[in-house]
């Protein structure tokens, strides 16, 4: 991974745009901090606009070419502006990485569910990831490469939670947050296959179990590991793979071991 620190970027042609969703802390924050270390333009999307200036004070000391852009994925009007200052102010999107996200009822189990809060997480998981996209994929058709990263889960993988030999196998819980990533894994094929033969890729991250806010801070991996595999597949080249599944891989036992992952 090339790095170019303390050089601030200028918008031309050749500066790619990218716009990091939920980029005030965790995952998303280091997603865009990877960013800039390789010489994109990021566009820091937050909700909260403190949290939000706090980051992109943080990363332009480091030497980032950063932009805070008011974002709350919930919000239609607010992904609508948002976009529409993308469009007034550089005309194209090369990368957007859907990161934003929330976890709720993790301690329940199916039976004992709440159906309101599946009911809130895939409108915050899942309806704003096409949201998100639709509102920006004009611009991203742009781009010479326009690349779409959304951050799923392994826990959203089918496959992975009903093998008997998997990690996963095991685990129970609320089907709260598996059901809303595992509906993003399904926007991901279909998003791919409608923009098959373009030049944009559409596929979905599994950061793996990280260190975040989302789970108390109890994960394996550092954020910034988790932020390295939506770098990945942010600057897949013209022959990469779109539609997949790609990232860590629990069952390898290995921090450091990655893949396509099953549906």
């Amino acid at each position: 991974m090339s790095q170019s620190r303390n050089k601030q970027s200028t918008n031309d042609d050749d500066t790619r745009i990218a716009l990091v969703t939920g980029a005030n802390k965790g995952i998303g924050l280091e997603t865009a901090r990877l960013l800039g270390e390789e010489g994109a333009l990021v566009l820091l999307g937050a909700r909260d606009p403190e949290l939000g200036a706090t980051a992109e004070r943080d990363l332009r000391d480091e030497g980032w070419d950063v932009r805070l852009v008011s974002l709350d994925i919930t919000d239609p009007e607010s992904v609508k502006a948002a976009a529409a200052r993308v469009e007034t102010e550089f005309g194209r999107l090369d990368v957007l990485v859907n990161n934003a996200g929330a976890a709720l009822g993790l301690g329940a189990t199916p039976s004992t569910s709440d159906p309101d809060q599946l009911r809130t997480l895939l409108d915050v998981n899942t309806v704003s990831v096409v949201r998100v996209i639709n509102a920006f994929l004009p611009l991203l058709r742009r781009s010479p490469a326009g690349r779409v990263v959304n951050v799923s889960s392994e826990i959203g993988s089918i496959g992975s939670m009903t093998d008997p030999e998997g990690p996963f196998f095991g685990m129970s819980g609320s089907p709260a947050y598996p059901v809303s990533k595992a509906a993003v894994n399904m926007l991901t094929a279909l998003y791919a296959k409608e923009l098959a033969g373009t030049s944009v890729k559409v596929n979905a991250a599994n950061p793996g179990f990280c260190a975040t806010d989302l789970n108390g801070h109890s994960g394996s991996r550092s954020a910034r590991q988790g932020a390295q595999v939506s770098l990945y597949l942010a600057n897949l080249p013209d022959d990469g793979p779109s539609g997949v599944l790609w990232g860590h891989l629990a069952s390898a036992d290995d921090p450091e071991s990655y893949g396509v992952l099953p549906w």
